[in-house]
């Protein structure tokens, strides 16, 4: 089976995380990469990650010679990934608009710090920058020291609007590609960092205008779920105020039905509490396992790394590194083939100039023939004509259908009838919405009609669950064989685990994101937006064109997969190399961690918190014209506004912290429709994230309002026939067409 980005040529001029680690996603997925590295940039051990699957040629871009190789390079390609600050690259003939008029067919990707449009995008946006500018500098802690600052911000090493930019970036990209099997014709697309932390940021920004603006995200305990257990180690388990019923069936399993009679909330934890202390904390997540119940042990990344499931379900390889010898990394964050096929194999990375002798003779050569033909004509979005069928609930899964409808597609978006909706004005805008019992028999005569006008369905049923109702892969695909069929889980679906039942906080608490948050304290869930139920959704996104793009180049359906730890294992990606002779730890970790140093970190003026990241101390203490070097008085002295447009000016990349109540009405995010309004037939006006994804020639359009949930249900029907249906199966509760509540927030 070709690999669906089979025959896409990639110039990958990225450095650090966003640009690398998205060129290294197609890659992974059967793209051609080619890679420039800096004279001196050295090949550290992440780059057998973020480096992998490409071949290497070093090229100084201020050298007249070397930069004409790389403009070689580039003509030559289908798509260049980038994430320089704008206009850094048209210094050197690299620039979207000198390469798209001798290449019109070319799809560049940009992944600046700040867009071209923001008045802040000449600041040399580091991540701590985008995590002061967006809010994005809490961990939720239960452990407070005396004297704790509550507006104390936490600098996270994890960098997540990096990876939250890549991932939106490949998915632009694709659906590019798709549109260009129509037109001939490439454009830009554009994923700033700045930008893609409002796909993070998600239901966290939506709001009732009405009822005023949300307070900022606090540290707040993370959970009612992270338990110490016999052996010291914790356990995650968080069922409480979500379904009792996870409680009832963990008890039952662990053999103490009578713990859940009679207590409240409150007694319940100290019972549980209690009850954990009794036994390892590898005992319970085994008993967890075999309840059904999201409950596993907590542990670090190279805990991770090592974990037989880890191996077996794909969110981690093995391969022969040219120096490292056998390493650990992440694996694809996209599966496909059934569970227990090998696709993709990924090939370690190559080291810096190896394949340099290579690519010139390229270079030298007679250009290459387009490769596709410029066909003219209106261009429309790149899924203008494709059908979802959205199976999913919560988060991940349904914020996958909402990325693919403002792509163009028409998704028709499925929930059980009298259930409340998760976020449902956020995830599920854009979408036609029906409630529907599709476990029934009449349920699954509407469902089938529905499968027949689908091209992509999109499912996040418990491991197993499709299958047993009659309409897993296997069936769906013996009727549409030509189908796209997405599956969002926990941990995947291959390996030991691959059956167990879990959500954001099993994802972190299991890969190390909850260790590395807690630092050496308790536990703590990173960040006060949801990360990996986000950025699942835009992965399964990913998914989901790279599944149209093979069926667009050979005619056939894939099955593809994506889980909420593979999405934990790429965000961590600084941290997932594992070698004999690696060593670990050493970056800032905790809930109290300020940044890296005292020239790369959050610091306290006088009204407010702000990030700094200068090049070295001496850089920072002579922009403030701090006397012997004392730039924390400095800072604590002057207003965070003044220190920050001081900074700025001098070249170093600063920040005040936004809180999100702030983020939400800023005018330039306003402008920009980072955050727009909208009009809901349940609440009235709602303020909610935009879009972060920009395409200069088809851009995305924003969903119209969500409508009530089965709202769509007569109409929808009405479109496969069946719509004299609809009272008995209205009788029946098969289908609703009046909704219970559904809630705003999660």
């Amino acid at each position: 089976m070709p690999l669906p980005l089979e025959g896409i040529r990639v110039l990958d001029l990225g450095h650090h995380v966003a640009g690398p680690l998205a060129a290294t996603m197609l890659a992974d997925q059967g793209a051609e990469v080619v890679r420039i590295d800096r004279p001196g940039a050295g090949s550290p051990p992440t780059d057998a990650f973020y480096q992998r699957g490409k071949r290497r040629i070093t090229l100084d871009l201020t050298d007249p010679d070397d930069r004409q190789v790389a403009r070689g390079l580039a003509l030559r390609s289908d798509v260049v990934v980038e994430n320089f600050r704008p206009g850094a690259l048209d210094r050197f003939g690299l620039g979207y608009e000198q390469l798209h008029d001798v290449a019109p067919g070319l799809v560049y990707l940009s992944l600046p710090g700040f867009a071209p449009d923001d008045p802040r995008a000449g600041v040399r946006a580091w991540e701590g920058v985008v995590d002061a500018a967006t809010g994005n500098c809490r961990v939720r802690a239960g452990e407070e020291p005396e004297g704790h600052d509550p507006d104390r911000p936490t600098y996270s090493a994890v960098p997540i609007a990096s990876n939250f930019a890549a991932f939106l970036g490949v998915v632009g990209t694709v659906a590019a590609l798709i549109e260009r099997r129509r037109s001939g014709r490439g454009q830009h697309v554009s994923v700033p960092l700045f930008d893609a932390m409002f796909e993070a940021i998600g239901a966290a920004g939506a709001y009732v205008t009405a009822h005023g603006l949300p307070p900022a995200p606090p540290l707040r305990a993370n959970g009612s779920g992270t338990y110490r257990c016999a052996d010291g180690a914790y356990a995650q388990f968080n069922p409480i105020g979500a379904t009792r019923r996870f409680v009832t069936w963990f008890l039952h399993e662990a053999g103490h039905p009578e713990l859940a009679v009679g207590a409240d909330e409150d007694e319940l934890r100290a019972r549980l509490t209690e009850l954990f202390a009794s036994r390892p904390a590898a005992e319970w997540e085994e008993i967890g396992h075999a309840a059904g119940v999201p409950l596993c042990r907590i542990r670090t990344s190279q805990e991770w790394l090592r974990t037989p499931h880890a191996r077996e379900s794909g969110a981690v390889v093995r391969l022969a590194d040219p120096e490292l010898g056998e390493t650990l990394v992440p694996g694809p964050a996209v599966r496909f083939g059934p569970p227990g096929a090998s696709g993709p194999d990924v090939r370690p990375r190559r080291l810096p100039d190896a394949d340099r002798d290579e690519l010139l003779a390229e270079v030298a050569g007679p250009p290459p023939a387009p490769s596709v033909p410029a066909n003219g004509g209106t261009r429309h979005l790149p899924l203008a004509g494709v059908r979802v069928l959205d199976l999913t609930q919560i988060l991940a899964g349904p914020s996958s259908g909402r990325i693919l409808g403002e792509l163009g597609a028409h998704v028709t978006k499925i929930n059980a009838p009298q259930r409340r909706i998760a976020a449902h004005g956020v995830v599920n805008r854009g979408k036609e919405t029906v409630l529907l019992d599709v476990t029934t028999d009449e349920g699954k005569e509407v469902f089938w009609k529905l499968v027949d006008e689908a091209d992509v369905i999109v499912q996040n049923f418990p491991p197993g669950v499709a299958d047993r109702y009659g309409i897993g892969y296997g069936a769906v695909r013996a009727r549409r064989p030509q189908i796209v069929h997405v599956s969002v889980s926990c941990y995947g679906g291959e390996g030991p685990w691959a059956r167990g039942r879990g959500y954001e906080t099993q994802a972190q608490a299991v890969t190390g994101v909850m260790a590395r948050a807690g630092g050496t304290g308790k536990p703590a869930v990173l960040g006060p937006y949801n990360l990996l139920d986000y950025g699942t959704g835009v992965l399964a996104a990913y998914a989901a064109v790279l599944g149209l793009h093979h069926r667009a180049a050979t005619g056939e359906g894939l099955e593809l997969r994506t889980s909420l730890v593979q999405t934990a294992s790429h965000h961590q990606g600084l941290f997932m190399v594992d070698f004999a002779g690696a060593r670990h730890g050493g970056e800032p970790a905790g809930p109290y961690a300020l940044g890296e140093a005292d020239h790369q970190r959050f610091h306290r003026a006088a009204d407010r918190w702000l990030y700094v990241h200068a090049q070295s101390p001496e850089e920072l203490a002579a922009a403030l014209g701090a006397d012997g070097g004392d730039v924390a008085a400095v800072i604590a002295g002057r207003s965070a506004r003044d220190v920050v447009e001081e900074l700025v000016a001098a070249g170093i990349g600063a920040h005040e912290v936004v809180e999100l109540d702030e983020l939400m009405v800023d005018p330039q995010v306003r402008r920009r429709g980072l955050s727009v309004t909208q009009v809901s037939e349940e609440v009235g006006e709602v303020t909610m994230p935009g879009l972060a994804i920009t395409m200069s020639a088809t851009p995305p359009r924003l969903g119209a309002p969500v409508r009530q949930p089965g709202a769509d249900a007569i109409q929808v029907l009405d479109r496969i026939g069946l719509a004299d249906a609809v009272p008995e199966l209205e009788r029946r509760w098969v289908l609703q067409t009046t909704h219970l509540p559904a809630g705003w927030r999660t």
